[in-house]
């Protein structure tokens, strides 16, 4: 009785509701609820995928005394590129202002001023059937989550006013055009090239592992790398941040179809897939390396798995899915195991190797499953030719995020510097920079 009376308010509630939304207000592009909602949705889900989710990965990984680091770095990081993202860099990465399909020009590369302080976007606008300011934020999570992955690279000794100048000069001059030319549409770099990247192989992952490894070159090794053991201070913390990154990847992978419809579903089959793959193959990886299978291999597979399956997952099928994940987590297993210690740059929570390495593999990978003879459903492709175009988006992403991070962190560390003192790092970030620890007892 109590079920069906709270079922009849609701209806009255919903009913009562529609009667107040004006028609005129969705008159330039049909209102489309269900994906609206879908859509919201996804960006709690990425927000939870970020923070907690990667903050705990990370915080995991690093030793005690820099966990609060992470977390802190994180939280501020994510204030000011929310206002940087609404006051400029939205609009350099969506204005389709002098584009024209086929044609390069410089908006080919970054987008215009048109949006700038959201110039013309109210509540009223829509994109897709979706209110654009719900798109905004949607994209404003991308855009947040994108450098602090890169700051897992640089972990334990960047200083904090370091981190927040870097992060905020990276968004505006990296992400923000990497953005426009991976998603910018008729006229953008990649989408002239033909290249398939449906949700960020190459301006997300590639963008933040490239960024991670230039960072981890420029300022040098931990003190005590190798040869000091350095081991995650809680593996718990990682595993329970994979687990909230693989449920936040849904809502990263699905919610960039921007409507409920067949291809929400395959993307959402090949993300839970691919995840899956990559638990495997890092598991019988690891097991033949090694001889041990470690839950702090598990996770990293998991997200391995997840990182191979963004560019691809509405391009390829089910299948597809599982042998991407398979893939491309034995192949940043190797990286870690056998690569990392002889390229001798201290990348502290292996940045460039899960997510720059695993971002080309699936970058690659997306050019071949991606035909139907294999699962995919890109109908009329030529596979030599389509691999040309993904591999010309791994080189054009690795010069372009590469160089400028470089100049970047050059620019600072000639002014402000970016490393701690050594006494600073020997202490912990969180003491130094902070004022605070994670443990009080």
């Amino acid at each position: 009785m109590i079920l069906n009376d709270l079922k009849t308010l609701l209806f009255k509630k919903l009913l009562l509701l529609s009667l107040f939304v004006s028609p005129a207000a969705f008159a330039a592009d049909a209102f489309d609820g269900p994906a609206t909602v879908w859509l919201m949705v996804s960006i709690v889900i990425v927000l939870l995928m970020f923070i907690p989710g990667l903050a705990l990965f990370y915080g995991g990984m690093v030793r005690a005394k820099n966990v609060l680091s992470i977390f802190t770095q994180f939280f501020a990081v994510a204030g000011i590129i929310g206002i940087l993202w609404v006051g400029l860099v939205y609009s350099l990465a969506t204005d389709t202002t002098n584009m024209q399909a086929g044609v390069y020009n410089l908006n080919s590369i970054v987008g215009g001023l048109d949006k700038f302080m959201l110039s013309g976007v109210t509540a009223e606008s829509m994109a897709g059937g979706i209110p654009e300011y719900i798109v905004i934020v949607f994209l404003m999570t991308f855009a947040m989550i994108t450098p602090c992955i890169a700051l897992g690279g640089i972990a334990e000794r960047m200083k904090f006013s370091a981190v927040i100048i870097f992060a905020s000069l990276w968004l505006i001059i990296v992400y923000g055009p990497m953005a426009h030319m991976v998603w910018g549409g008729d006229g953008a770099l990649f989408h002239n090239w033909g290249v398939l990247d449906f949700a960020g192989g190459t301006a997300v992952h590639m963008g933040a592992g490239v960024t991670a490894f230039v960072g981890a070159l420029v300022l040098g090794k931990r003190k005590g790398w190798p040869t000091a053991p350095m081991p995650p201070h809680n593996v718990v913390f990682v595993m329970i941040g994979a687990a909230l990154l693989w449920a936040g990847w849904f809502g990263f992978n699905v919610g960039s179809a921007l409507a409920i419809d067949a291809s929400a579903a395959l993307i959402l089959i090949t993300t839970m897939l691919a995840t899956c793959g990559g638990i495997v193959g890092w598991m019988l990886a690891e097991k033949v390396y090694s001889g041990h299978v470690t839950a702090f291999g598990l996770a990293s597979g998991a997200i391995a798995g997840l990182v191979g399956i963004t560019p691809a997952a509405a391009y390829v099928g089910p299948f597809g899915a599982i042998i991407i994940g398979l893939i491309t987590s034995a192949i940043c297993y190797y990286c870690i195991a056998a690569l990392k210690r002889k390229i001798g740059v201290d990348d502290a929570l292996d940045v460039f190797y899960l997510h720059g390495v695993g971002g080309m593999v699936g970058c690659m990978l997306t050019g071949i499953f991606c035909i139907p003879a294999l699962g995919g459903n890109v109908e009329g492709i030529n596979v030599g030719t389509q691999l040309l175009a993904q591999l010309a988006s791994i080189v054009a992403t690795c010069i372009y995020v590469g160089v400028l991070s470089w100049i970047l962190l050059i620019i600072l560390d000639k002014t402000i510097g970016i490393r701690v003192s050594p006494e600073e790092e020997e202490q912990g970030l969180d003491v130094s920079d902070h004022n605070e620890r994670a443990y009080n007892n």
